[in-house]
């Protein structure tokens, strides 16, 4: 991707801000086209990490709880990298298991492109920005996030805090820096992007990755995962997810969010909404209709600064909590600019295996 795959824009209106291994709530047993199971009471979402409280405490959690209370329909829940899911779902098509798909881009993307995914508007899908949504309806984002990475506070105090990509070459990150996989996590898929950002193309983006992987750990499918590694010290260093480790912080003092600029530069972001579709052929096709009316409802919505530290999709939701002002803080003074998902979803393959050459992962 060159640079002249993104446009950068200033940020002018309030943050629309929210952002591995499988955690599977309930029995998966539904399959794709029987009507014993288009009748069953439930719904089965797979998505990509970062929405469920470490402690149960996350949007998911209160907002599976209040559909269920409301509804009567139980939410069985898979977990996992946003590639991860969209690969398990393809390998289903057969024999569907998914009602409901929720991902980072580019992958809501290349869920679309593999036949994965039907159009349907949910209600409230409206207030949604244009660019947060497909113009068909094959998905509408329902929560907004910005892509960030993590230090370490208490080991890199007075003045030691990482600011620059350069930074994390140096000789006192051997072994304690850290990125989620590209291709598997979103997160992760979105380090490429951002270097390739920064640093003006495909080409000096690999050449940066190739030196940083003196100092790698070494891949993670979980980007969740990372921030206790963080927190504890054993990691100063990894990427992440405004959303995610602002909430992760309540319960990791030590996590430190931060956004990487080339040596010279400014530090950039980007949206990385979490983005939901129907799935085609699922199970529970009504049941997961509803469930998407739900996710884009006002008081799921609201709930998602007040319970889940970030923002809401819906652009008619205004927040004012303290959660709404930190994060809007936290990204203060950051330039923030807007990929071609188009030309990422179209190249990811080849990005990825390049990646895979330059850094022999």
């Amino acid at each position: 991707m060159s640079s002249r795959s993104t446009r950068t824009r200033t940020r002018t209106r309030t943050l629309a801000a929210l952002s591995g291994g499988l955690v599977l709530a309930g029995s998966l047993t539904a399959c794709g086209g029987d009507s014993s199971a288009s009748d069953a009471k439930e719904v089965t979402v797979y998505s990509a990490d970062g929405l469920k409280g470490e402690n149960g405490d996350g949007w998911y959690d209160r907002v599976f709880k209040d559909f269920e209370k409301k509804t009567g329909i139980k939410v069985n829940y898979v977990e996992g990298g946003s590639g991860e899911m969209v690969q398990r779902a393809v390998r289903e098509k057969s024999n569907t298991q998914a009602d409901v798909i929720i991902t980072l881009p580019p992958f809501i993307q290349q869920a679309d492109e593999k036949g994965l995914l039907q159009a349907y508007k949910p209600e409230g899908s409206a207030q949604v920005d244009g660019a947060d949504k497909a113009t068909d309806g094959k998905w509408t984002s329902v929560v907004n996030n910005y892509f960030g990475f993590i230090y370490n506070k208490k080991e890199l105090s007075g003045g030691k805090a990482p600011k620059t990509w350069e930074d994390l070459t140096d000789a006192s990150y051997k072994d304690k820096v850290q990125y989620s996989t590209p291709g598997v996590a979103g997160d992760g898929t979105a380090v490429l992007i951002k270097a390739m950002h920064d640093f003006g193309g495909e080409k000096p983006a690999m050449d940066y990755l190739k030196k940083l992987q003196t100092n790698n750990v070494g891949p993670s499918a979980s980007t969740g995962k990372l921030a206790p590694k963080v927190d504890k010290g054993e990691l100063l260093a990894a990427n992440g997810d405004v959303q995610m480790n602002h909430a992760q912080s309540k319960d990791m003092p030590n996590l430190g969010i931060w956004f990487p600029a080339k040596e010279g530069g400014k530090p950039t972001t980007f949206a990385l909404p979490y983005a939901a579709g129907l799935v085609n052929k699922a199970p529970h096709s009504a049941n997961a209709k509803k469930f998407l009316d739900y996710l884009l409802g006002q008081k799921a919505q609201q709930q998602v600064s007040e319970i889940g530290g970030g923002f809401a999709a819906r652009k008619d939701i205004k927040a004012t909590d303290a959660n709404a002002v930190a994060l809007d803080g936290i990204i203060d003074g950051v330039e923030i600019f807007e990929p071609d998902w188009s030309d990422i979803a179209k190249n990811l393959q080849t990005y990825v295996e390049d990646w895979k050459s330059a850094t022999g992962s």
